[in-house]
């Protein structure tokens, strides 16, 4: 019932409307600053040919201008683009490995990959257990490559604490 009403004031004097609208003049232009105007007056006062200029059309500005042909298509909607595609396989997931640095919110981790918390976790063992954790092992127990386990060992280390002792004083011994 709604419906009907507003169709019915929305269509109400529709052909009048359409003609006055039709019918209306060009929008004039912004006005312009007062500044603005007394410049554009005094430019007007001593080049009057300038006023002629503005006027005049430019007939070899509208034959270039009606060169131009634009050809556009409508985009593909993303549901189209999916099924044209070729259907991708599921990717393979494994589960985060340890239980620590609050890795509640990672579910699981495409294999091939490793989240930031396995990866301190992984470098720091090679560092302290170099024989036990080589890059062999680790690519086997985090389903990493192992061209790309050798860089990770090679470029990228866990932070390191290193004290030295001044050099004017003596150092004290560790037991």
């Amino acid at each position: 019932m709604g419906a009907s009403v507003t169709r019915a004031i929305r269509n109400f004097n529709l052909e009048n409307r359409a003609e006055r609208e039709i019918s209306r003049m060009k929008p004039t232009p912004a006005p312009r600053h007062p500044s603005t105007n007394s410049l554009l007056r005094e430019q007007m006062s001593r080049h009057p040919e300038i006023k002629g200029e503005i006027g005049r059309k430019d007939d070899k500005l509208l034959s270039l201008l009606k060169d131009v042909y634009v050809k556009s298509k409508d985009p593909l909607s993303s549901v189209q683009v999916k099924d044209a595609g070729t259907r991708q396989e599921p990717k393979e997931f494994r589960l985060p490995k340890g239980h620590h640095f609050d890795m509640l919110n990672v579910k699981n981790i495409p294999k091939g990959k490793i989240s930031v918390a396995e990866a301190l976790t992984l470098l720091n063992n090679h560092k302290l257990y170099p024989e036990t954790w080589t890059a062999e092992k680790i690519a086997q127990e985090y389903y990493l490559e192992q061209k790309d386990v050798n860089s990770l060992l090679k470029y990228f280390v866990t932070f390191e604490v290193k004290i030295f002792p001044p050099e004017d004083k003596k150092a004290i011994q560790s037991k």
